[in-house]
Formats: C-alpha cells, structure tokens, sequence
C-alpha cells in the first residue's frame, strides 16, 4: 500500500510518499512541485497539474492524502488560490482512478503531535521522528505532506494491509 500526501499550494505543493510496509510507514520519497510565481493563475496550475501527475505516473500511490480546503476570514483570497491548487489535484487523482481522502489540517495535527494547532517546527520533529529520518523534512510543505500521508496511515490503520 502506498500513500501519497500532498500539502497543495498554488507556489509550492508539497508531497511524500509512504509505503506501508508490516503495517509500519516507510518514506519512499518526497519533494515539492513548484509553479512559476509570475506565470498566470491557469499556467501555474497547468503546472502543478503535471507536476502531481508525474509524481503519480512514477510512484504509483493506491490513494492521496490531500489537506481540506480553510479559509481565515483575513485572508479568503489565500483559500481561493488553494483551492485552484486543490481542484488540479483531484483532477490528477481522477484521471489515474485514486481515491482522494480528505484531511482538515487540525486533525493530521492532532494526529501526529495531539495538538490540533502544533505549529510548523513541531510537525517537522514529530514526522521525523514518526519516519525515523535522520533530519527533519524540508521545506515545511514537504513534512505537511508527510504528516497528511501518516494521518491517512493511522485512520486507516485497521483497513491497511501490507502488499
């Protein structure tokens, strides 16, 4: 079973790939697809559109993890931008035939760390302690998308079966 998480964002989407392996995580890789921050809105989501199909073509995940759409009131403009992000995603897992499961940012969280509001440094410790990697994942997107691959892990831990 392979779980690939993904942190959307319309500059950088983060993603991570776990393989449950004896019913235990294992990294398989991770990394950032990137968009050109002075292309237009539907060039840089063409982009990010690729960007994850690729990542799907060449890791063959069974399901994606994605971070569910939040807004603040403050900046609704920010969820907009992440939901365009957000929607090229599920369009990516649709046209590979993966199931997308969705994940409010305060329960991978609390998942992880037992703190719905833990802050970016502590979810980087806390997957690298999960993953037993030798150093923390970075950039903050990379780890968040890690930290949405473990929480489908752990919700789904009865259901998951080794290959």
């Amino acid at each position: 079973m392979r779980i690939l998480g993904i942190d959307p964002g319309l500059n950088t989407t983060g993603y991570g790939v776990l393989e449950i392996i004896d019913r235990r995580p294992r990294l398989v890789e991770a990394g950032v697809v990137r968009s050109e921050s002075r292309a237009s809105v539907a060039e840089r989501v063409g982009q990010i559109h690729a960007g994850v199909t690729d990542v799907i073509q060449s890791l063959a995940p069974d399901v994606i993890a994605l971070e569910k759409l939040y807004t603040h009131y403050q900046r609704p403009t920010t969820a907009i931008l992440m939901g365009h992000a957000r929607g090229v995603i599920c369009l990516a897992g649709a046209q590979a035939n993966i199931v997308v499961a969705d994940y409010a940012a305060t329960q991978v969280k609390k998942t992880l760390t037992g703190n719905g509001r833990a802050p970016k440094t502590q979810m980087q410790l806390a997957i690298q302690h999960e993953l037993g990697l030798s150093t923390t994942p970075e950039p903050a997107d990379v780890a968040d998308a890690l930290a949405i691959a473990f929480c489908h892990f752990c919700t789904n831990l009865v259901s998951i079966s080794s290959p």
